[in-house]
Order: C-alpha cells, then sequence, then structure tokens
C-alpha cells in the first residue's frame, strides 16, 4: 500500500470487527477530523460505498459513506450515527462486505430508516433514507456493534460464506 493516506481494511476473523465500538467524544475530535478523509481515500480505492471505523480497526462510532449518485462524489461522514426508527416493511438487497472480501448474500432489513448523527463540525444531522441507502446504513451502523452482514443469513449460509472466504484468503497467502 504505497499511499499513506489509506488505510489496511481488517478481513474476517479479526477480533476487532466483533467489537462494540465507543462512542465518539469530545477529546476524539482532532483523531476523527484526521481519520475521515483517509477513511474515504480507502473506502473509494478498495473500492466500497461504506466503511465503518472498525473495519479499520478503529473503535470509534464513526461512518463514512458514498454511494456517488450520478457518478459524482456525495460523502457522507458519519459520528456516532444511530437508527431513530425503521420501516416495518422489509426489502431484500445484495450485500458485500469490504470485511469480506468477493462474499456476496442476499440479506432481508428495514425498507426505510431515520438517522441520527453528528458532523465533523458536530451539527446534529438527521437523514430518511430507503433503497441502497437504507441498505447502506444500517449495515454500516451495524459494524458499530460488531455485527457482519452474514450476521443476518441463516447459520448453513453463514457459515458456508466463511469457509469459503477462509480458503480464499489461505490461497492468497492472507490467512493469519
Amino acid at each position: 500500500m504505497s499511499d499513506p493516506a489509506l488505510l489496511p481494511i481488517l478481513l474476517v476473523p479479526d477480533a476487532k470487527l466483533r467489537a462494540k465500538a465507543r462512542p465518539v467524544g469530545p477529546g476524539d475530535t482532532e483523531a476523527v477530523r484526521a481519520l475521515a478523509p483517509r477513511m474515504l481515500a480507502t473506502m473509494y480505492k478498495a473500492p466500497g460505498i461504506g466503511l465503518a471505523a472498525p473495519q479499520i480497526g478503529e473503535l470509534l462510532r464513526l461512518v463514512v459513506i458514498d454511494l456517488q449518485p450520478d457518478d459524482k462524489p456525495l460523502p457522507y461522514v458519519m459520528v456516532n450515527p444511530e437508527i431513530v426508527a425503521a420501516s416495518e416493511q422489509l426489502a431484500a438487497r445484495e450485500e458485500g462486505c469490504l470485511s469480506l472480501p468477493n462474499q456476496y448474500a442476499e440479506v432481508v432489513r428495514p425498507a426505510e430508516v431515520k438517522v441520527r448523527w453528528l458532523d465533523l463540525d458536530g451539527s446534529k444531522r438527521e437523514m430518511t433514507a430507503d433503497g441502497l441507502m437504507a441498505t447502506c446504513l444500517q449495515h454500516e451502523i451495524d459494524h458499530l456493534n460488531g455485527v457482519l452482514f452474514v450476521d443476518h443469513l441463516s447459520a448453513l449460509k453463514r457459515n458456508m460464506m466463511l469457509r469459503k472466504l477462509a480458503k480464499e484468503l489461505k490461497a492468497k497467502g492472507r490467512d493469519e
């Protein structure tokens, strides 16, 4: 990894991916301001549409998301994001994860969510989202709670996927 701005993305089964991230506090402001652009750069390079701090080994409640509507960057940096409402209606969407490379599965989640967070200036923000943004928000906020998208699958599907990933990583020489 030649670009010093890029951060290594942790892969399953790294224990930090299963840890609950702590809320960002006033003493974390400078660290978070320094981390956010590096997280965005890492996410874009991967390439991905979302990245949570635990995925790069930082157990802070920090998420970056950019769905790039109309192929133009529209990044969100969310400090202490939380889902404050979710629809009863469900939607299924194929999900993948930068911490589980090349693994995809259909996940059923609430179709619409309302999320609150702080931006980098400490201002309170709120969004109601559906479609891909709703899925992405739920996926990234799950990471802050040590939950992976495979945890929403049946035990059989999850175990098959995790074994397949372990085999692929071992073949690449990335087995720990």
